[in-house]
């Protein structure tokens, strides 16, 4: 572990709270909570819906200012409110084209250099981007020593994905896996959590290399969603699902919608080494949103 990734993890070691509060996910039937979630998130009936819907609104301090509709009751399910979009121009984007943006609203848990095959998850924990990106070294090996950022979507936060830079689609990967939560405990405790988890891989093409943006699941995220695909999870899966595209795949602009997380989770953006600065103004902890700069894509591109 470099001194460089030790100094962009999240800050301090695990505490007895956080092992207390972790070990209990172990035995914990994860995917069929995640499954009644999914049902539940999805109740029409406005005696079930509404009073929920409120409640998480107190609970988790959520913002309607910046919804497209402000109105919680208005909302279909509690999925379509968890999802809810945005007013335009809510998340501008940098002036500057060459910025590198932040592909969600949430916090970073960590960001920095990788150091070779290893990424950074918390204070005394790394684990292997091979394994994160579905366990093909053939995928893996562009980004070998390139950076990384994580950013972790709290149940407050808006939950769309949205692309940090111009680029096509390649491939996506999805990975089965856990679904342990992802919260900062979890961070802390679990070994190779991101790397445990179920997880949707999307990596593509761009001006400067290649770029891989990791939706990763957690318990109670009853599906991940993209715009080309509709929704990717559930369907329990056993097996590693890989998707290739062709010369019809999918060209998105920065700051488009990518996908969501139909409930919150944790985004992983991968770039290739020399194809970005990330800002070092960065701190772990700090909230970012869509749209935000967080590196530099090189001048002269590719």
């Amino acid at each position: 572990m470099t001194q460089e990734q030790d100094r962009f993890g999240l800050e301090g070691r695990a505490s007895f709270s956080d092992w207390l509060k972790s070990l209990p996910l172990y035995p914990l039937p994860q995917h069929a909570i995640s499954r009644l979630a999914h049902r539940f998130t999805r109740i029409e009936n406005p005696r079930i819906r509404i009073p929920f819907t409120n409640w998480f609104i107190r609970r988790f301090g959520v913002s309607m200012r910046d919804a497209a509709e402000p109105d919680a009751s208005t909302y279909a399910h509690f999925n379509a409110f968890f999802t809810r979009a945005l007013k335009p121009g809510a998340r501008p984007l940098p002036e500057d084209p060459q910025a590198i943006c932040c592909p969600a609203d949430g916090a970073i848990s960590a960001f920095g250099r990788l150091d070779a095959d290893r990424v950074l998850q918390a204070k005394g924990h790394d684990y292997s981007l091979t394994t994160l990106l579905g366990g093909d070294p053939a995928r893996a090996r562009p980004f070998l020593d390139g950076c990384f950022m994580t950013v972790y979507l709290s149940p407050r936060d808006y939950h769309r994905v949205h692309m940090p830079a111009d680029g096509r689609l390649l491939e996506t990967v999805h990975v089965p896996g856990r679904l342990f939560s992802v919260g900062r405990h979890t961070v802390r405790t679990i070994p190779n959590l991101f790397a445990r988890n179920e997880r949707l891989v999307c990596l593509f093409e761009t001006a400067f290399g290649p770029m891989a943006v990791v939706l990763v699941g957690a318990i109670n995220v009853a599906s991940i969603e993209t715009v080309w695909a509709g929704e990717v999870t559930p369907p329990p899966a056993r097996r590693i699902t890989v998707r290739s595209f062709d010369r019809e795949a999918p060209r998105l602009l920065r700051g488009a919608e990518l996908g969501r997380f139909n409930m919150g989770s944790t985004v992983i953006v991968v770039l290739p080494p020399g194809a970005a600065n990330l800002d070092t103004s960065l701190l772990v902890d700090q909230a970012v949103r869509v749209g935000q700069a967080i590196g530099q894509q090189p001048v002269t591109g590719v």
